[in-house]
């Protein structure tokens, strides 16, 4: 009977514990991203087809920056915008939907934000002519209220080995296998990119 009760607890624990690490997989938006519209534009195509439609209304872009420029009091981020993921990151390999300029509060290092990814929040207010390179375009601009910088993050995985002729070694709580077939060691890699807060 004490044994049932401490398996019982355990078990219960573990139950618990596994929840809320499956809970904290969850994808959420940052706070300096989350806006005040529950649903934001998000597709750059529909508002630079309508801008007067959605001027002044709540959006949320994301790509990288491929220019910042300073001026009094604020700073410019020229984004070529991709789609963004469920937790309002850039998806990574996407191409290009257009470039929007969004202009930031303050100053921004340009060092610090050409180049990478950043996803920004705010309303729309309108469309600027200006240039890519010598080709004549139309930017939509946003008042950023909200901007987040995001890091990329590489991850290695390595997939089990065959077990062959060989020794299998653990490192890390992870199998890797040095298996030997035929003379010939396989290892095969497989990179994964992620952004990071």
């Amino acid at each position: 009977m004490i044994l049932t009760r401490t398996v019982s607890k355990k078990l219960l624990t573990l139950a618990i514990a596994s929840s809320v690490l499956a809970l904290s997989g969850c994808v959420t938006i940052p706070d300096a991203i989350q806006g005040t519209s529950p649903t934001p534009v998000d597709r750059l195509s529909v508002v630079q087809n309508a801008p007067k439609q959605f001027t002044g209304a709540e959006a949320r872009f994301g790509g990288t920056v491929v220019a910042v420029a300073n001026e009094r009091g604020r700073t410019i981020l020229e984004i070529a915008a991709v789609p963004l993921d469920s937790g309002a990151r850039p998806i990574l390999g996407e191409p290009s939907q257009g470039r929007l300029l969004a202009s930031v509060n303050g100053f921004l290092d340009p060092v610090d934000f050409r180049g990478q990814l950043v996803t920004v929040v705010g309303p729309i207010t309108g469309l600027r002519d200006g240039k890519i390179g010598m080709t004549p375009y139309r930017f939509v601009t946003m008042d950023a209220t909200g901007f987040k910088r995001w890091r990329i993050a590489q991850q290695i995985v390595m997939p089990p080995q065959p077990m062959g002729r060989g020794a299998g070694i653990m490192a890390h709580g992870a199998q890797v296998g040095a298996g030997v077939m035929a003379g010939i060691i396989q290892v095969r890699r497989r990179c994964k990119l992620s952004l990071r807060e």
